[in-house]
């Protein structure tokens, strides 16, 4: 089936624009030459316009006109650990120093910090029963000034005697593996878990994306084992999945190619 007409308009529009017959900052045929192009009337251009300004392809200038949008550069993310330094990949110092090498300005938020109590998913994946109260810190990320991560890390609470720090509201300079690591708690390795997945509502709008979820958001679980093979850590990372691309590197690759993709 073809689909509705507005996102039939919407779709040849944004292969145009997707192909640079229609390049940043060229104005889209108005309103008026759309309806005589298609014969459609002025509430399904109307649509078709709105369908490409939630997408971010286009933005309107009242009095002036509809506009194609600068196309936002995806972020290319390793998730795989640095081999010199051996911090986890796609987070923390190694995530921002990454995004900063390909010349974008990212910013960590501070982090919201606090305990509660492990719900069914998060106690599976750290080994706790059900309830048990755990450590929560969660953070949003940004780049270039647009939302572009949603972060929270889960630690057993039983971490709080040896690890104080961890309650800490700000964040930490050299990185949370790296305290922890000092106090003898050594990340030895970690899993992670990749979904592509609808967004939520919390996400939909955090990520001012379009409400029928067709974009949709990458979900990284993290679990990090320390050298006792105990789970010390939860992260789960939520991206745009239209923004990010992913890297996993495996073997002997070349350390000036590992963040190429």
């Amino acid at each position: 089936m073809a689909g509705p007409l507005y996102r039939q308009i919407a779709d040849q529009l944004r292969r145009m624009i997707e192909s640079g017959d229609l390049e940043a900052g060229a104005q889209v045929p108005t309103e008026d030459q759309l309806m005589e192009s298609y014969h459609a009337s002025r509430n399904t251009v109307r649509g078709a316009l709105k369908e490409l300004t939630t997408r971010g392809l286009v933005y309107t200038l009242h009095g002036k006109g509809t506009f194609v949008s600068e196309r936002v550069r995806p972020i290319v993310i390793t998730l795989t650990s640095d081999p010199v330094t051996g911090r986890g990949g796609g987070e923390g110092l190694v995530y921002t120093a990454e995004v900063a090498a390909s010349g974008r300005s990212p910013v960590m938020h501070d982090p919201e910090v606090g305990i509660r109590k492990a719900g069914a998913a998060i106690a599976i994946d750290l080994q706790v029963p059900e309830g048990t109260e755990i450590i929560v810190r969660h953070q949003n990320g940004f780049v270039d000034g647009l939302p572009w991560s949603r972060q929270s890390s889960y630690y057993p609470r039983s971490l709080e005697v040896r690890a104080p720090r961890l309650l800490d509201t700000g964040n930490f300079k050299e990185g949370t593996v790296a305290y922890l690591a000092e106090l003898g708690i050594q990340q030895d390795g970690y899993q992670d878990a990749i979904e592509w997945r609808t967004p939520d509502e919390i996400e939909t709008a955090y990520f001012d994306l379009p409400a029928d979820g067709h974009i949709q958001v990458v979900e990284i679980r993290r679990i990090a084992f320390d050298q006792n093979a105990n789970r010390v850590r939860l992260t789960v990372t939520v991206y745009r999945a239209d923004r990010n691309r992913f890297v996993i590197n495996v073997g002997r690759v070349p350390r000036n190619v590992m963040g190429q993709a």
